[in-house]
């Protein structure tokens, strides 16, 4: 939706009122003039603040990275999966795991058992992750995981793999997501309290500039805050401000802001509204420059850029009408590309109803090549620089974002305002918003709320002629199985003696963990053992029932 009408909006600048306004709720002039634009006159990409680039030469030195979101049921299908997609010429891999390794259980769990392998991979095990990347060179791959409550413990995993495959550690490049912040008020995936978490968050970013200091070990990510509701402003609001509560916790732990904050990274989804889209990345880059120069002190610039991956999809994508998605996803992808995105994955256009067919990730694939090497748009750096409307509406965005991160500021900080529930009652707010404006029509979803067809047995795929993903029943007992095997196989005595040194450094906040699930993924323990073992001590989060 390009833009939305209102009531009583504030008037045109160039007289009368325009009512239309951004999902954020920004007002669009009927068209910008030079005097209502303030920019910095001789500002040009590569430079401080960023605003309209990180690198000087864009895409024409390096293209972003493309990645298809991928994985489900056994490593060994999923290893399939990869392989296929790397050679239609994906050039990065993004693993989904299954809720129970989300969640930090194991296959055999009566918790997990319903949902082992159904969105995503069941990686319970260092064999299970030896399996996934079986025939892959991890050492000229970068793999992005899309993992937060056991982040370290996937991250030890995939250590551990490389280490048994002889590929030195300082090979490895790829991202694990490991932004708690965001799961307590978007996505629910939190296994332990607020403050255990950050200090797991901060011995993971410690290790990695050590040990992988090519490998981001935090991708802080607005995605999921997007898409449970929050406009763009507030995603990229409560995302700069979850950063600025991890590099307080980096520096409190003794961290040199201009050694972690090279491999801090972001992670975002891209919705229609194409300007709204590209105005937020431009802004987020000025922003989070200015914070890290002027706040924090940061002298070198590779420590002030704001360096991020995208979703073109996610809530966006409808069931009703799904071959529509294939247009908003290559809007969304340009979007991406106009905003300086360095690295993307497109959702395919059955994903609003199903795990991708090869034929729907294949074209999700495509788009990216085709916006890559066809439409131009890659060719010239921030080509939407100087546009009157971009710098305009940047400006905007700069200015409403500062308004959203004062008031979480001014409430006490955003680990105050998770452990209390305000952002949470926030987001559920516009949530609740949005869908009566969808309900309503006030907000045009095409398929949706306008152009329907008569016969609505389309929606959730029930008139759709292509492929359709089938989970195999087979899976669950598959992986089950393997997993008894593993634990049969192993060295037991090994496992519980680092279970046991696990276990005895979770209450010493100074003993960095990183090591001791290295050796427990070594030793073939499960995430469960893991996560068990760090229960015992630091317990569960509790969702706040304040509001």
């Amino acid at each position: 939706m390009r833009s939305e009408k209102k009531q009583a909006s504030p008037a045109n600048p160039l007289g009368g009122d325009s009512g239309l306004f951004t999902p954020s709720g920004i007002e669009i002039p009927t068209v910008v003039t030079p005097e209502m634009v303030s920019r910095e006159e001789h500002e040009i990409p590569g430079e401080y603040p960023f605003t309209r680039g990180i690198f000087p030469d864009g895409f024409r030195g390096r293209m972003w990275t493309m990645r298809q979101y991928s994985g489900f049921g056994t490593a060994e299908e999923s290893n399939k999966r990869y392989h296929f997609l790397l050679e239609q010429g994906q050039t990065g891999l993004s693993v989904a795991m299954d809720l129970p390794t989300q969640c930090g259980y194991d296959p055999v769990d009566p918790m997990a058992l319903p949902e082992v392998g159904k969105v995503g991979v069941s990686l319970s095990n260092l064999a299970e992750m030896e399996i996934l990347f079986r025939g892959i060179d991890l050492g000229s791959i970068s793999t992005s995981f899309t993992i937060n409550g056991t982040a370290a413990i996937i991250y030890a995993f995939y250590i551990a793999a490389a280490d048994k495959a002889g590929i030195p550690r300082a090979k490895l490049t790829g991202t694990i997501q490991n932004d708690i912040l965001k799961e307590y008020v978007a996505r629910g995936t939190w296994i332990f309290p607020v403050r255990p978490s950050m200090r797991l968050i901060a011995d993971t970013i410690l290790f990695a500039n050590r040990e992988t200091p090519r490998f981001n070990p935090i991708s802080i990510a607005g995605a999921h805050v997007r898409d449970a509701g929050a406009t763009a402003v507030e995603e990229i609001a409560y995302t700069l401000a979850n950063g600025l509560a991890y590099v307080d916790e980096l520096l409190a732990r003794g961290g040199e802001i201009d050694r972690f904050a090279k491999r801090l990274s972001f992670f975002f989804y891209v919705h229609a509204d194409f300007f709204e889209e590209v105005c937020k990345f431009r802004a987020a880059r000025r922003i989070w420059a200015q914070l890290m120069k002027e706040r924090y002190g940061a002298t070198d610039p590779k420590s002030q850029m704001f360096r991020f991956g995208v979703v073109c999809g996610g809530s966006s994508l409808t069931a009703a009408q799904p071959h529509n998605n294939i247009v908003r996803v290559g809007i969304e992808a340009m979007a991406a590309v106009m905003g300086g995105a360095q690295s993307i994955f497109t959702c395919a256009f059955d994903e609003a109803f199903q795990i991708p067919t090869e034929q729907s990730a294949e074209i999700a694939l495509r788009t990216q090549q085709v916006v890559a090497h066809e439409s131009g748009i890659a060719s010239s750096v921030d080509p939407l620089g100087g546009s009157y409307y971009v710098e305009y509406l940047t400006g905007r965005m700069v200015e409403e974002i500062h308004k959203v991160m004062k008031e979480i500021d001014d409430y006490g900080g955003v680990i105050k305002a998770i452990e209390e529930g305000f952002i949470q009652k926030r987001i559920a707010e516009r949530a609740r918003e949005r869908k009566r404006r969808v309900d309503s029509g006030e907000r045009v979803i095409v398929g949706v709320n306008r152009y329907q067809r008569e016969d609505r047995t389309e929606k959730m795929g029930g008139v759709f002629k292509g492929q359709v993903f089938k989970v195999d029943p087979q899976t669950s007992r598959e992986i089950t199985d393997k997993y008894n095997a593993i634990r049969d196989k192993r060295d037991n005595q090994a496992v519980q003696t680092a279970l046991q040194r696990l276990g005895e450094a979770a209450p010493n906040e100074s003993q960095n963990l990183l090591p001791i699930l290295v050796e427990c993924a070594h030793a073939y323990a499960t995430v469960g053992e893991m996560v068990q073992t760090l229960k015992k001590d630091w317990g569960e989060f509790q969702e706040p029932i304040r509001f």
